[in-house]
C-alpha cells in the first residue's frame, strides 16, 4: 500500500483504529513476555544460588 503523506499513513485508509490497536496489543504482549521471562530467569538464578548455599552448609557438617 502506498501513502502520499504521513497523515494518510497514520489513518491507514480509515482502518487506523484496528491497525494501531493491533500493533499496540502486540507490543504489550511482546514486552510483557520479555519481562516475565527475565523475571523467571532471576527467580531461577536466586533459587539455584540458595540451593548451592544450602548444599555447601550441608557439606561442612
Amino acid at each position: 500500500m502506498y501513502f502520499d503523506s504521513l497523515g494518510e499513513f497514520l489513518q491507514m485508509g480509515s482502518h487506523a483504529p484496528w491497525v494501531w490497536s493491533a500493533y499496540g496489543i502486540s507490543l504489550v504482549l511482546v514486552v510483557s513476555n520479555l519481562w516475565l521471562a527475565a523475571r523467571a530467569h532471576r527467580n531461577v538464578r536466586a533459587r539455584l544460588a540458595q540451593w548451592v548455599a544450602d548444599e555447601s552448609l550441608r557439606e561442612k557438617r
